[in-house]
């Protein structure tokens, strides 16, 4: 292996690209569709909701036959949307949900149950589904399901966690639409969850759901999360068996379901360790479910890069460290800023003072929370450059301002919609002096 990169700022960004390239449905999704025997016979309905749902609209028209019956219905982010022909785009609120995506979700419940099981109901499953394919039980207003949503947002809670709140809140989700038709189910999905877990991806509409009204109300009692009355009643009801709950593993309506995982955040990693291979930099994945507050988990890799850097131990550099997984931030201040942004601010901190330790952090969504970022990058320099231009890092971390920080030095990643999601890529770049 050679050692130092002549440009470490544009090998962080190869790597970042590589990354989202791995998991773009335009690139990947094509080899995971029904067999062209299987594509004739009976309808065919997609649908779908996330920030992929689009580009995975788009690529399962590019690869269905012109002759074969094709029509449906995918809900995504605002400004994610691409012209489709044979299926309908409409776009929604997120992470908060609102009405658009509840009136998508609506009709797409309605496609699906007016199928027969001689159809096929391809499901197109993608991070950010949750909020896009909102659609809250009777009783439920969608201010309260917007209310708790952002209450739970700003506890910091994980969004398995989150998930599990959800579920029992729709009408949709937690495997409910595929309890609704009697078609073959075919869920294609693009995991944004550490560990892929099928029930949280998206909040799992065609998934079975191992959790409970009661389990529900302890995430809501954990993160101290307080409910509108209609929410804490529909939960309450649940766990009392006044309300049915989701349909669990074992089910026999999971019999005509099958998922195919597209892309994953494990998938992207290592497709980043061949572009720092590739320049003679070893490269190790430290793992792709790495969660936690996000200044948590910077002081954690913070603390192994240090070792790396006095002791070349366990690795010796030049060495890239890569990790993926979601991390949350509680909020504590007014500043602006993600999660991403957040980790790498907390980093450059954790890093003061280590010789040629390059850092950089982003969402492979294209937005870091709700900015208009991926996340950021993080060089040799950056605390000192902000002292010369009056910036505190302590005092931005407090304030949760990754984002005005790193956008004051010129140092935000800023790639747009990347219309896939395989939650947060962070790769930590350490060279020899």
């Amino acid at each position: 292996m050679s050692g130092i990169p002549a440009n470490p700022r544009q090998l962080l960004l190869a790597a970042f690209e590589a990354a989202v390239g791995a998991a773009d449905p335009l690139k990947v999704l094509a080899a995971h569709l029904p067999a062209p025997e299987r594509r004739t016979g009976g309808r065919t309905v997609a649908v779908g909701a996330g920030k992929a749902a689009a580009s995975m609209a788009l690529a399962v028209e590019q690869h269905w036959p012109a002759q074969a019956d094709l029509s449906g219905l995918v809900v995504t982010r605002y400004a994610h949307g691409l012209p489709c022909r044979r299926i309908e785009v409409l776009e929604a609120g997120h992470p908060v949900p609102d009405a658009a995506g509840a009136q998508a979700a609506e009709r797409i419940l309605a496609m699906a149950g007016g199928l027969s099981s001689q159809d096929l109901l391809l499901v197109l499953v993608s991070g950010g589904g949750s909020s896009l394919l909102s659609l809250p039980v009777a009783g439920v207003p969608m201010a309260d399901l917007k209310q708790v949503t952002q209450g739970l947002l700003a506890s910091g809670a994980p969004i398995q966690e989150m998930n599990i709140v959800r579920k029992h809140l729709s009408r949709i989700q937690g495997g409910r639409l595929a309890q609704v038709t009697p078609a073959r189910v075919l869920a294609l999905v693009v995991s944004d969850v550490a560990g892929d877990d099928l029930s949280a991806i998206a909040s799992g509409p065609c998934a079975p759901d191992p959790s409970t009204y009661r389990d529900a109300l302890e995430v809501l009692r954990r993160w101290n999360v307080t409910a509108p009355p209609s929410v804490a009643d529909q939960l309450l009801r649940g766990a009392q068996g006044l309300v049915d709950e989701t349909p669990k593993p074992g089910d026999p309506l999971f019999e005509r379901v099958e998922h195919r995982m597209i892309a994953t955040a494990r998938g992207s990693l290592l497709a980043a360790a061949r572009v720092f291979e590739s320049a003679g930099i070893r490269a190790v994945v430290l793992g792709d479910t790495i969660t936690g507050e996000a200044r948590d988990v910077a002081q954690v890799l913070g603390a192994i890069s240090r070792e790396i850097a006095g002791h070349d131990s366990p690795f010796s550099r030049p060495v890239a460290l890569l990790s993926g997984g979601e991390c949350t931030v509680t909020l504590r201040g007014q500043g602006r800023g993600g999660r991403c942004s957040e980790f790498l601010l907390a980093l450059a901190r954790e890093l003061a003072g280590v010789p040629g330790a390059w850092a950089l952090a982003a969402d492979t969504d294209g937005i870091d929370g709700i900015e208009d970022n991926a996340g950021a990058l993080l060089t040799p320099d950056t605390l000192a450059r902000a002292g010369a231009a009056g910036l505190d890092a302590r005092r931005r971390l407090d304030d949760n301002d990754g984002h005005g920080f790193f956008s004051a030095l010129g140092d935000l990643v800023v790639t747009g919609p990347t219309r896939t999601n395989v939650n947060d890529f962070r790769a930590i770049l350490l060279l020899p002096q």
